[in-house]
């Protein structure tokens, strides 16, 4: 390695300060009141406390691998997010409402997404229970994207990972109308009451150190 590249380890992805003034930063957030899109298109002010010191704790443990990983600034309510299960039936991210998770939107047309899919499950396997899960929502789109979706979890011996789908494609104008991404994959951090605490865009070595971090610390705030 060039002496002169910085760690890889300790790359920061936002200058160490941004968060600092934890005063500054939550008067800032309280003026620019957070407003979502829901997936029908209809918009309502977050219900989400604006809380700098989660948001410092996530940049501190966001390094590495998950140096691309950025702490929430938007504080937005996901509760209501609406995808369907493995037997078709709608639900919600309130479904889940006492556990911490990782949401990560994904499709089989996506290379990087098929990539970091294997990634994901051995993180469910790993820390998936009644305090965290790993919910991979495909945004295949039709009638026949879950059962794409399904197989292609088969294939690769995903079995920790439950299925979860949107084939109307709505969340992904969601995320795009909430600034959340442009592109797939993407992965959102939500805390028990369903609140925004993290954005990703792009795929991530989630089953590494720096990813264990990440959810160890997600698990602890």
């Amino acid at each position: 390695m060039d002496q002169n590249e910085p760690n890889p380890g300790e790359k920061r992805k936002t200058p160490r300060g941004l968060f600092a003034g934890a005063g500054l930063f939550a008067a800032a957030v309280g003026i620019a009141t957070a407003v979502w899109v829901s997936n029908g298109g209809l918009g309502m002010a977050s219900t989400c406390a604006v809380r700098p010191e989660i948001a410092q704790t996530i940049d501190d443990a966001a390094r590495g691998e998950l140096a691309a990983l950025m702490p929430s600034q938007q504080w937005r309510n996901y509760s209501d997010l609406a995808f369907q299960d493995a037997d078709g039936n709608p639900i919600t991210l309130a479904d889940f409402s006492g556990k911490k998770l990782l949401v990560n939107f994904w499709a089989t047309w996506c290379a990087p997404c098929r990539e970091e899919m294997p990634f994901l499950d051995a993180l469910e396997a790993k820390y998936g229970g009644e305090d965290f899960e790993v919910v991979a929502i495909s945004l295949d789109m039709g009638s026949d994207g879950p059962v794409a979706a399904g197989l292609f979890l088969e294939e690769i011996g995903a079995d920790n990972l439950k299925l979860f789908a949107d084939p109307s494609y709505k969340l992904f104008e969601r995320l795009r109308n909430d600034a959340v991404t442009l592109g797939l994959p993407a992965t959102v951090l939500v805390g028990e009451d369903g609140c925004e605490l993290g954005v990703l865009q792009g795929p991530a070595h989630w089953n590494s150190p720096d990813g264990h971090r990440v959810i160890e610390t997600l698990l602890e705030i």
